[in-house]
């Protein structure tokens, strides 16, 4: 049984770009579920010559995207929820423990979470920057953050022959240096 979740929530994403590049990270750091709300998404990737294939891996194949009326009440309640904004008083990511089971909430691209879903968040984090990042950027940090801070073993060349392009064939070639004590 697997113990740890984890899932994304979107606030009123207004990009099919930005939706779409979430979708490829939530692929590569094995996120279970993507939340959003609001219209502004499903109104501008209706219109296929507005919406750029940003999920070049086909995430959204795999792992759902669903609309909601609200993300807090759209969680288990053994589900943490956590806010990752700009927001005067949260905690700065390098300090986070991340949670087992938990969601993170985003803001939209042009605007912040709501004072009443942050009020109702277990943790309030930011990602320490000079400016805000694009939001697919935003949630690629958080997942690698997650991913470097867990207790999860990688198999780094296993990893790497099972993430890299089809046209990556690239090894690195051992040299031994030889120091010299002067």
């Amino acid at each position: 049984m697997k113990q740890s979740y984890v899932s994304i929530g979107l606030v009123n994403p207004k990009s099919p770009t930005n939706v779409g590049g979430i979708m490829r990270a939530a692929g590569c750091y094995s996120v279970d579920e993507v939340f959003y709300t609001g219209k502004r998404y499903p109104l501008a990737a209706s219109n296929g010559t507005a919406q750029y294939n940003t999920d070049t891996k086909g995430a959204g194949q795999q792992i759902p995207l669903t609309g909601v009326e609200s993300l807090v009440d759209s969680c288990a309640d053994d589900v943490k929820i956590v806010c990752v904004d700009l927001v005067e008083g949260a905690t700065p990511l390098p300090e986070f423990e991340h949670p087992e089971k938990a969601i993170y909430l985003f803001g939209p691209e042009d605007g912040t979470i709501s004072q009443q879903v942050i009020n109702r968040a277990d943790a309030v984090v930011y990602v320490p920057t000079v400016g805000c990042m694009n939001l697919a950027a935003s949630v690629n940090v958080l997942l690698y953050d997650r991913l470097s801070k867990s207790s999860q073993t990688i198999a780094c060349d296993e990893l790497i022959r099972s993430s890299r392009d089809t046209n990556n064939r690239v090894k690195v070639k051992r040299k031994v240096r030889q120091l010299s004590v002067g």
